[in-house]
């Protein structure tokens, strides 16, 4: 905790991370945006020539479909909902007068239709459902999001509203698991190229409770989720910056995504925690850009 708490506190010093008063909910500096750009144009250079159609989706999405996605079966601890004020006059006055003394003014908000996006990929499945069957050749989606996870900390890489950049391809099981491996493979590849040091491993998410024990024993099992791992605040603990996801055919058959010949569609993402990975070159490289190694900066800015 105290190298969490230092790194964050270096960083709020450099003006790299602005303290809102809130644990993991930070403003960012226009330096810090310079690194996460330069990443993202790397992102792009590595994965441009796989001819991926771009969608771009708001960090709220419909919150019918996150409750058909199964979120809140496995992780109701980690979701966000928008709530807003439909009240009347009088409960308008009696808002204010809770406000005025202290008092939960809350109470009388309710929910909307829109629910904040917990992974950047979750508004596309019902998005491409609607288009019909895919063609023979699959899909392939880029995505980059702003996406919400209640789990306020001190640790920098640990934020609640962070950016997420996504590729998901769906297809055959064959053609998605050679997707991730060619990401796992790529992902070395240009952390290799920034200068971080990172090691791959087997992983599950955070399911909640005693029945997400079995779930995540399974997803580890399966090998269906693989992390990359860059030390940050912590060697013993490195921090997830990359995730390589498959999942079955779970997300084919809850949306109806079908290829051309009827069969359910299997599908994979990779995803890029953007915020983690300039937290890690800021964390080895150092918080003034201008003395990062030469070989680091020309991958980045050329």
């Amino acid at each position: 905790m105290d190298m969490q708490t230092s790194f964050l506190d270096r960083l709020f010093e450099a003006g790299l991370l602005i303290d809102t008063g809130i644990d993991g909910l930070y403003g960012r500096s226009g330096q810090f945006e310079e690194v996460i750009a330069a990443f993202e144009r790397l992102i792009d250079k590595v994965g441009g020539g796989d001819g991926a159609e771009a969608m771009r989706f708001p960090p709220g999405m419909n919150r019918a479909f996150f409750e058909k996605s199964g979120y809140m079966k496995s992780f109701p601890q980690l979701a966000g909902t928008v709530h807003s004020f439909c009240g009347s006059e009088l409960d308008h006055v009696s808002l204010l007068q809770c406000m005025e003394v202290g008092d939960d003014w809350t109470k009388g908000q309710e929910a909307t239709d829109i629910v904040l996006t917990p992974a950047a990929c979750y508004p596309l499945y019902p998005t491409v459902a609607k288009r019909g069957n895919l063609p023979k050749t699959g899909g392939l989606f880029d995505l980059q999001s702003y996406c919400f996870r209640h789990e306020p900390s001190k640790d920098p890489a640990r934020q609640q509203l962070f950016r997420m950049r996504e590729y998901v391809c769906m297809g055959t099981e064959q053609h998605v698991t050679d997707f991730r491996q060619r990401w796992m493979d790529r992902g070395v590849e240009m952390m290799k190229a920034v200068g971080l040091d990172v090691t791959i491993d087997i992983a599950n998410d955070p399911f909640f409770g005693r029945a997400g024990k079995m779930l995540a024993n399974n997803q580890r099992d399966q090998n269906l989720k693989f992390e990359l791992l860059i030390p940050i605040t912590s060697s013993a603990n490195p921090t997830a910056c990359m995730s390589f996801n498959y999942h079955q055919d779970a997300f084919g058959a809850k949306w109806g995504l079908n290829l051309e010949d009827g069969s359910v569609a299997h599908t994979a993402c990779v995803g890029f925690g953007l915020e983690r990975i300039a937290l890690a070159l800021f964390h080895h490289h150092g918080l003034d850009v201008k003395q990062w190694p030469a070989n680091v900066r020309k991958a980045l800015w050329g």
